[in-house]
């Protein structure tokens, strides 16, 4: 993690990480001011903390209550030598905790990640730099072997050499990518997340059998993800970008809606017609683009290649971004690589909706099949060794597709958690199905997984199927766990044999489209130095329902964001017709404003917690309707889950609008008890919002410009290097 540190007046040091702010100082005595704990103090609570936290997450699991349990920290200085200290951590529980929970409680203790790292002893590097945000990769911590060559199948370059590339590009873009966190709970499964240091928002988590492995598959993500700008995917890009000579890629082209906003003749072709507008009901301001938000341009539309005869299709990045979230990207060495495991993505999803919503019973890998592959089956060992039952599949439907799925069991919680892999190869399938079980997760992460159902319309209703490829979170069937399976074992091969065995494998698996009658679409992106693709096939690969282009198109965000992030500018009128929108809309008033607009808001503050609701229930007042935000303030209250500070000014509120709206009430009978309770800061808010001297309480002014959005600018920040480097090779090219 990248912390970087502000020198403040005085002794005062500000550390600023991810969206929080650390302020330290030093007591009078050492010539501070006493505004704040001392840097050493952190270090001691972060201990402490940490030990807390093990405990926490122990006690909730087993639904043991910690309102009584007690933990305390004290460290012992040895007077001859203060760099040499003992840090006791006693914890104090309630006699009812059976014995098994209590050496439990004390062995998670045992666990605490700061402890383990003071243990360790962690090296410290100090060095001068020319500019901090030079030397991009130096945070990555695994540096191969120059002299070794490790292949592995899949990749047509050694994992060494993957690596290096990889963490160049990146390096060229400015990127400064951190690894946050690594994970090896048991043999030949490794996972770790990747981030950009300085916008944590873009991240990918890289899974595989060795550390390299699960390193090459991070940075590749990241740079496919980078290269089909799905990190930026839902989000307003800024006023610059959305007038600048290309928004997406120098290739785009933009098109107005016909005549009664019909759809432009020149995007999508017959077959993406039928798929996407079956019913005619499509309309080209569907369509416009959500990151620009420049309706004035029209419709942007991106180039893709249709497999069968090379012609070229534009599809709208609208349509795109609503409809297959990351479906169908990858980048690799070559492109064949890269198509290989695009088809593999998609057939895993596609294939296992199908196995999911039809609760499928799958057939068990038999033992001498699994005693093929040693290392995946000490992985699997390793799994039944914590008390996880596993199940291995074959997801191949009868050696249709190369599927496969390794499903755990938590006896503990009665939740499962079915994952599947899909490679030409049936050991990097069975391999993929594993390491994608474990990825970013550890044994406590095991147990929020969701119990089976025999409600068939619990598993095949649209949010499920989301879940699934979003995390895996989602519900499967008990039937799914017959024994009597739907099909076959097979022991499948679509692996290539030759030379060029990813270009063959590529042949084969869009032959498998082919022989279905789907149609691939692919583009092709190599402005980043990397080569990296994108492939949708229409009625196949999607991953949200069609009819989300009519009724959810994430473009909604155009009907309010302007006049949210201007909503302190706004006058009476305008607010007026902003709520009256808000209420036609119909939206879930739970849905949290973020989302709606696409913004990055720091989740720390009032507008990252802003929900529909509450921004009604804020007009309502400005404009003095306070029948409306009453009861809008009491359905806040009874299912909110914003913070209690929050909660607490809207308490107070509640109790000023009661007296308000009540001809017999009189504030100056209540208003001393009233700050007693609530406190005089929190009252002058609820009256002066009541009084119309303060105007949405919590919500700092913003606008268009996005000043004060931090998290957000860094976002952006993050997408202009992409637009840079974009504009740089058109330019070239040109």
């Amino acid at each position: 993690m990248e912390i970087k540190v502000n020198f403040l007046d005085n002794l005062r040091l500000e550390a600023k990480f991810d969206d929080f702010t650390v302020v330290a100082d030093q007591p009078i005595r050492y010539k501070g001011d006493g505004s704040a704990p001392g840097p050493f103090d952190y270090f001691l609570a972060s201990s402490a903390l940490c030990a807390a936290y093990f405990v926490k997450l122990y006690c909730q699991t087993r639904n043991i209550p910690t309102e009584h349990i007690r933990l305390s920290q004290n460290n012992i200085v040895d007077p001859e030598n203060r760099y040499n200290q003992i840090f006791k951590i006693q914890v104090e529980l309630p006699a009812d905790i059976s014995e098994k929970d209590r050496q439990g409680i004390l062995r998670s203790i045992d666990r605490c990640t700061v402890k383990k790292v003071v243990q360790t002893g962690p090296e410290f590097i100090i060095e001068e730099v020319e500019n901090l945000d030079s030397d991009a990769q130096a945070l990555l911590m695994v540096n191969p072997d120059s002299e070794t060559s490790t292949y592995i199948a899949g990749k047509d370059l050694p994992l060494e050499q993957t690596i290096a590339t990889m963490s160049g590009i990146l390096a060229d873009l400015g990127m400064k990518v951190e690894i946050a966190s690594w994970r090896n709970i048991v043999p030949n499964v490794w996972s770790l997340h990747v981030r950009d240091a300085h916008s944590p928002m873009c991240f990918t988590n890289g899974k595989g059998a060795t550390k390299e492995a699960a390193l090459a598959s991070s940075l590749g993500e990241f740079i496919e993800r980078l290269n089909c700008n799905f990190f930026y995917n839902d989000q307003f890009w800024g006023e610059d970008i959305a007038n600048a000579a290309f928004v997406h890629y120098p290739e785009e082209r933009w098109f107005k809606p016909g005549r009664n906003d019909a759809l432009p003749a020149e995007i999508l072709d017959a077959h993406c017609l039928a798929v996407y507008n079956p019913d005619g009901e499509l309309r080209g301001s569907h369509l416009y683009d959500t990151n620009s938000g420049n309706v004035e341009r029209g419709i942007c539309a991106l180039p893709y290649v249709r497999k069968s005869d090379g012609k070229v299709v534009y599809f709208p990045s609208n349509l795109i971004e609503n409809l297959y979230l990351s479906n169908g990207m990858s980048a690799g060495n070559t492109l064949a690589e890269a198509q290989v495991q695009c088809l593999s993505e998609i057939f895993e999803r596609a294939v296992k909706r199908e196995i999911i919503e039809g609760e499928i019973a799958l057939p068990d890998v038999p033992d001498a099949v699994l005693a093929k592959y040693p290392g995946i089956l000490a992985g699997i060992q390793g799994l039944e060794e914590q008390g996880f039952p596993v199940l291995v599949k074959d997801a191949s439907l009868g050696g249709q597709f190369p599927v496969m799925c390794v499903t755990l069991m938590n006896p503990r919680t009665g939740g499962v958690f079915a994952s599947f892999g899909a490679h030409p190869s049936l050991a990097v399938a069975l391999e993929r199905s594993l390491t994608e079980l474990l990825q970013g997760r550890s044994f406590e992460g095991l147990n929020d997984l969701p119990q089976p159902t025999f409600e068939s319309h619990a598993v095949t209703e649209p949010n499920n199927s989301v879940e699934h490829f979003i995390d895996s979170s989602g519900v499967v069937s008990w039937r799914f766990f017959s024994a009597k399976a739907d099909y076959e074992f097979v022991e499948w091969d679509f692996s290539g044999q030759g030379t060029d065995s990813n270009a063959e494998e590529a042949a084969t698996l869009f032959g498998i489209l082919e022989d279905m009658g789907k149609e691939v679409y692919m583009a092709v992106y190599e402005h980043l130095g990397a080569t990296a693709c994108r492939m949708l096939v229409p009625g196949y690969s999607e991953v949200y329902p069609v009819d989300d282009l009519i009724w959810d198109n994430t473009n909604k965000a155009l009907f309010f964001r302007e006049d949210i992030l201007n909503l302190h500018r706004l006058d009476d009128d305008e607010l007026q017709a902003l709520v009256e929108r808000l209420e036609e809309s119909e939206l879930d008033d739970y849905t949290d404003i973020s989302t709606l607009i696409g913004i990055e808001f720091d989740d720390n503050t009032d507008w990252g917690q802003l929900t529909i609701l509450e921004l009604k229930l804020l007009i309502y007042v400005a404009l003095q309707r306070f029948d409306e935000a009453k009861e809008l303030v009491e359905t806040f209250l009874q299912y909110n889950d914003n913070t209690v500070e929050r909660g607490l000014f809207y308490q107070a509120l509640n109790v000023v609008l009661e007296v308000v709206l009540d001809d017999e009430l009189e504030m100056s009978d209540y208003e001393a008890n009233f700050r007693r309770m609530f406190g005089s800061t929190r009252m002058d808010a609820a009256l002066g919002s009541v009084e119309g001297t303060v105007r949405f309480f919590g919500l700092t002014p913003t606008s268009m410009k996005l000043e004060g959005l931090d998290r957000h600018l860094r976002l952006i920040d993050s997408f202009k290097k992409l637009h840079k480097a974009r504009a740089n090779v058109s330019a070239l090219t040109h």
